[in-house]
Protein backbone atom coordinates (compact mmCIF):
# COMPACT_ATOMS: atom_id res chain seq x y z
CA UNK A 1 0.00 0.00 0.00
CA UNK A 2 1.15 3.46 -1.07
CA UNK A 3 2.04 5.34 1.92
CA UNK A 4 0.03 8.86 1.93
CA UNK A 5 1.77 12.03 1.69
CA UNK A 6 1.74 14.38 5.15
CA UNK A 7 0.62 18.06 4.31
CA UNK A 8 3.97 19.00 4.93
CA UNK A 9 5.55 17.09 2.40
CA UNK A 10 2.89 18.65 0.09
CA UNK A 11 3.77 22.39 0.67
CA UNK A 12 7.43 21.45 0.55
CA UNK A 13 6.44 20.01 -2.99
CA UNK A 14 4.19 23.52 -3.96
CA UNK A 15 6.87 25.41 -2.38
CA UNK A 16 9.96 23.87 -4.33
CA UNK A 17 10.03 26.76 -6.88
CA UNK A 18 8.52 29.29 -4.63
CA UNK A 19 10.59 31.69 -2.96
CA UNK A 20 9.67 30.56 0.51
CA UNK A 21 12.22 27.20 0.81
CA UNK A 22 10.72 25.60 4.30
CA UNK A 23 7.56 25.38 5.73
CA UNK A 24 8.47 26.38 9.00
CA UNK A 25 9.07 29.63 7.38
CA UNK A 26 5.55 29.71 6.88
CA UNK A 27 4.44 28.76 10.52
CA UNK A 28 6.83 30.65 12.33
CA UNK A 29 6.44 34.01 10.10
CA UNK A 30 4.17 36.56 10.03
CA UNK A 31 3.37 36.41 6.07
CA UNK A 32 0.30 38.49 5.82
CA UNK A 33 1.01 41.82 4.37
CA UNK A 34 -0.96 44.98 3.49
CA UNK A 35 -1.62 44.90 -0.09
CA UNK A 36 -2.89 48.78 -0.23
CA UNK A 37 0.33 50.14 1.83
CA UNK A 38 3.05 48.16 -0.46
CA UNK A 39 1.20 48.93 -3.33
CA UNK A 40 0.80 52.78 -2.11
CA UNK A 41 4.50 52.81 -1.21
CA UNK A 42 5.48 51.39 -4.83
CA UNK A 43 3.10 54.42 -6.60
CA UNK A 44 4.53 56.55 -8.89
CA UNK A 45 3.10 60.27 -9.49
CA UNK A 46 2.08 58.87 -13.12
CA UNK A 47 0.75 55.96 -11.19
CA UNK A 48 -1.56 58.37 -9.20
CA UNK A 49 -2.84 60.88 -12.10
CA UNK A 50 -3.34 57.49 -13.68
CA UNK A 51 -5.91 56.42 -11.07
CA UNK A 52 -7.53 60.02 -10.20
CA UNK A 53 -7.84 60.21 -13.90
CA UNK A 54 -9.99 56.48 -14.06
CA UNK A 55 -11.66 58.03 -11.01
CA UNK A 56 -13.21 60.79 -12.37
CA UNK A 57 -13.08 59.97 -16.39
CA UNK A 58 -15.59 56.97 -14.40
CA UNK A 59 -17.87 58.69 -12.19
CA UNK A 60 -21.07 59.76 -12.88
CA UNK A 61 -20.76 63.93 -12.74
CA UNK A 62 -17.51 62.96 -15.35
CA UNK A 63 -20.65 61.68 -17.47
CA UNK A 64 -22.99 64.22 -16.59
CA UNK A 65 -20.91 67.35 -17.11
CA UNK A 66 -19.66 66.14 -20.13
CA UNK A 67 -23.08 65.53 -21.25
CA UNK A 68 -23.93 69.22 -20.17
CA UNK A 69 -20.45 70.23 -22.38
CA UNK A 70 -21.63 68.41 -25.57
CA UNK A 71 -25.19 69.78 -25.22
CA UNK A 72 -23.95 73.58 -24.92
CA UNK A 73 -21.29 73.20 -27.86
CA UNK A 74 -24.02 71.81 -30.22
CA UNK A 75 -26.84 74.88 -28.35
CA UNK A 76 -23.86 77.53 -28.57
CA UNK A 77 -22.36 76.32 -32.27
CA UNK A 78 -26.16 76.17 -33.94
CA UNK A 79 -28.01 78.68 -31.99
CA UNK A 80 -26.50 81.22 -30.25
CA UNK A 81 -23.08 82.16 -32.54
CA UNK A 82 -25.44 81.65 -35.74
CA UNK A 83 -23.50 82.56 -38.64
CA UNK A 84 -19.66 84.45 -39.02
CA UNK A 85 -19.33 84.44 -34.94
CA UNK A 86 -19.78 80.60 -35.07
CA UNK A 87 -16.62 78.38 -34.06
CA UNK A 88 -17.66 74.97 -35.04
CA UNK A 89 -20.78 74.93 -37.85
CA UNK A 90 -22.75 71.14 -38.29
CA UNK A 91 -21.59 68.47 -38.23
CA UNK A 92 -19.28 70.00 -35.57
CA UNK A 93 -16.01 68.53 -36.58
CA UNK A 94 -13.85 70.58 -33.96
CA UNK A 95 -15.76 69.32 -31.35
CA UNK A 96 -15.16 65.24 -33.24
CA UNK A 97 -11.51 65.97 -33.09
CA UNK A 98 -12.04 67.28 -29.16
CA UNK A 99 -13.52 63.82 -28.83
CA UNK A 100 -11.30 61.73 -30.63
CA UNK A 101 -8.54 63.53 -28.87
CA UNK A 102 -10.11 62.92 -25.17
CA UNK A 103 -10.82 59.27 -26.07
CA UNK A 104 -7.23 58.84 -27.56
CA UNK A 105 -5.47 60.12 -24.04
CA UNK A 106 -7.94 58.84 -21.24
CA UNK A 107 -7.72 55.32 -22.63
CA UNK A 108 -4.22 54.40 -21.88
CA UNK A 109 -4.55 56.63 -18.67
CA UNK A 110 -7.87 53.93 -17.70
CA UNK A 111 -5.73 51.43 -19.03
CA UNK A 112 -2.67 52.12 -16.96
CA UNK A 113 -4.45 52.01 -13.83
CA UNK A 114 -6.15 48.43 -14.97
CA UNK A 115 -3.53 47.39 -15.20
CA UNK A 116 -2.07 48.18 -11.69
CA UNK A 117 -5.32 47.42 -10.09
CA UNK A 118 -5.02 44.27 -11.72
CA UNK A 119 -1.29 43.50 -10.58
CA UNK A 120 -2.67 44.77 -7.10
CA UNK A 121 -5.21 41.83 -7.01
CA UNK A 122 -2.97 39.00 -7.64
CA UNK A 123 -0.63 40.43 -4.91
CA UNK A 124 -3.93 40.06 -3.01
CA UNK A 125 -4.02 36.50 -4.09
CA UNK A 126 -0.84 35.63 -3.63
CA UNK A 127 -1.18 36.76 -0.11
CA UNK A 128 -4.15 34.71 0.61
CA UNK A 129 -3.15 31.64 -0.80
CA UNK A 130 0.30 32.03 1.46
CA UNK A 131 -2.28 32.86 4.41
CA UNK A 132 -4.74 30.39 3.57
CA UNK A 133 -1.65 27.67 3.59
CA UNK A 134 -0.21 28.69 6.94
CA UNK A 135 -3.46 28.33 8.14
CA UNK A 136 -3.64 24.76 6.67
CA UNK A 137 -0.04 24.13 8.33
CA UNK A 138 -1.02 25.07 11.70
CA UNK A 139 -4.66 23.17 12.14
CA UNK A 140 -2.53 19.77 10.91
CA UNK A 141 -0.24 20.72 13.22
CA UNK A 142 -2.75 20.71 15.83
CA UNK A 143 -4.51 18.07 14.56
CA UNK A 144 -1.54 15.97 15.30
CA UNK A 145 -0.72 17.26 19.04
CA UNK A 146 -4.60 16.97 19.69
CA UNK A 147 -4.35 12.87 18.16
CA UNK A 148 -1.16 12.58 20.23
CA UNK A 149 -2.81 13.91 23.24
CA UNK A 150 -5.99 11.53 22.95
CA UNK A 151 -3.11 8.82 22.55
CA UNK A 152 -1.38 9.65 25.66
CA UNK A 153 -4.85 9.98 27.42
CA UNK A 154 -5.90 6.36 26.99
CA UNK A 155 -2.74 5.14 28.01
CA UNK A 156 -3.01 7.02 31.19
CA UNK A 157 -6.34 5.38 31.24
CA UNK A 158 -5.50 1.97 30.81
CA UNK A 159 -2.87 2.27 32.87
CA UNK A 160 -5.09 3.84 35.69
CA UNK A 161 -7.40 1.27 34.97
CA UNK A 162 -4.90 -1.95 35.30
CA UNK A 163 -3.89 -0.29 38.67
CA UNK A 164 -7.35 -0.40 39.86
CA UNK A 165 -7.63 -4.01 38.38
CA UNK A 166 -4.62 -4.86 40.72
CA UNK A 167 -6.13 -3.45 44.10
Amino acid sequence: MEKRKTKKEIVKMLLKNNELEEQDLLIDQPISIDVDKQEEAKMTRGDRIADKVSEIAGSWGFILGFSSFLIFWVILNSVILKGELQIDEYPFILLNLLLSCLAALQAPVIMMSQNRQAAKDSLRNQNDYRTDLKSELILEDLHTKMQEILRNQRKILRIIDSEEDNK
